[in-house]
């Protein structure tokens, strides 16, 4: 194999891939939502458990995830993982009624769990500390990308043949992705395309003496791991409210049908893929114009974005769809930026040989805020109506910024990260 200049940054539009993948699969469900309730006969609660089984999934097994590629490796790992959420998803195809639905919603729950914790820590694995911002903003572009292309994509299946064609179609792409990530990557200390500037670049930045694998209990007991968690706990809920709720609430408030939803859906994840891309130039940014330390400066970045949250908050005083539509596009815009720097915060705190557990039990945090919140929707929404609910979201993201910035000196970094 021929050597590839910064083979880095095509490590990062793999992962980018993997994550289209895997958020073209998440969200298949919240853009058929209204069809499903009409062709399986589902109340908006039960609804709120098919989305449950998937995060209550998601919750329990992103730690378990994290730690199995911690200790097997990335490689076998996701892609094996890649495989069984493909699987799954092509599962829903098979549901006759909600219960059915929610089992298969729950094993693509266990099966996804694995693509933030493994993206992370693929790029701990690649990525000096002041490049890594950058790289999983482009990273964690594919999960608004994903987004992005489910609304026209699967309505556009779906009118052409059915609901459940669009489930196994949005499932293979990820079988796809799956095959190219077994072939093509390797640790940079393996890997044949690797330039010899780019592995001491690599390797100047990891730390002197490689920690041991990853201990659970020390992990969560530390100070470091919860000044991030809570932030993570406060803010997943406006992700999830907006990957499974953007139809429904389009369709019952607004009055959309499923074309309509399909013209504008997508735009919030359109304005997220710009807010995660931007939020990780922001810290290399804020070092070099405004002298902060890296920590400082990703913490600074949580904190613009929590302040834009406010926007999808007001939702409930748009005098019209099209308004709520540009508050739920700064909503998006605000919570990848968001979502970009507190990611990037648990790979430059934890070192790469337990960031992948780590982050799992972070994400497990964040994943547990989700859940409550669409159970939350779930019994609420049809009585006080969704304004209120959005109006949580900003409150919430708001509290996350402030317990960073009161926790900010517990962040230590690793020694020779600087």
């Amino acid at each position: 194999m021929g050597r590839v200049r910064h083979l880095r940054w095509w490590i990062v539009a793999l992962i980018c891939a993997g994550t289209v993948a895997n958020y073209l699969a998440r969200n298949s469900l919240g853009v058929l939502a209204p069809e499903l309730k009409l062709r399986l006969a589902m109340t908006t609660q039960q609804y709120s458990y098919v989305v449950g089984a998937f995060q209550f999934a998601y919750t329990v097994m992103q730690p378990v995830a994290g730690f199995i590629v911690d200790r097997f490796g990335l490689r076998a790992g996701f892609a094996l993982f890649g495989v069984a959420w493909s699987l799954a998803n092509m599962l829903h195809a098979l549901a006759f009624g909600w219960i059915s639905l929610a089992l298969f919603r729950g094993l693509l729950g266990l099966a996804e769990s694995a693509a933030v914790p493994s993206g992370i820590k693929a790029i701990a694995e690649w990525f000096p500390a002041r490049e890594r911002s950058v790289a999983v903003g482009w990273f964690n572009a594919g999960t608004s990308l994903g987004a992005l292309i489910a609304p026209p994509l699967v309505v556009a299946v779906s009118l052409w043949a059915n609901w459940r064609v669009a489930f196994a179609v949005t499932g293979a792409v990820g079988l796809v992705w799956a095959a190219a990530w077994w072939v093509f990557y390797r640790p940079p200390s393996q890997h044949p395309a690797i330039t010899e500037d780019e592995r001491a670049l690599i390797a100047a930045d990891r730390p002197a003496k490689p920690s041991r694998p990853a201990r659970v209990g020390e992990i969560v007991r530390t100070s470091r791991f919860w000044i991030i968690a809570i932030p993570r706990f406060l803010a997943e809920p406006a992700w999830q409210t907006f990957s499974f709720w953007i139809p429904l609430y389009l369709a019952t408030e607004r009055g959309m049908d499923l074309k309509q939803i399909a013209l504008f859906a997508w735009l919030p994840f359109l304005a997220a893929d710009l807010g995660g891309v931007l939020g990780g130039y922001l810290s290399p940014f804020l070092m070099r114009r405004a002298g902060l330390r890296l920590v400082p400066s990703r913490v600074a970045g949580v904190v613009v974005a929590a302040v834009l949250m406010i926007a999808p908050g007001c939702i409930g005083l748009a005098v019209s769809p099209y308004l709520a539509i540009a508050l739920f596009c700064v909503g998006g815009f605000a919570h990848q930026m968001l979502s970009v720097l507190i990611n990037t915060l648990s790979a430059d705190v934890f070192t790469p040989e337990e960031v992948g557990t780590a982050n799992g039990f972070i994400g497990q945090a964040g994943w547990l805020g989700g859940l409550l919140f669409s159970l939350l929707i779930g019994q609420l929404a049809d009585t006080i109506g969704y304004a209120p609910l959005f109006a949580a979201l900003s409150v919430f993201d708001l509290i996350g910024a402030a317990v960073l910035l009161l926790g900010m000196k517990q962040l230590r970094l690793p020694e020779t990260v600087r």
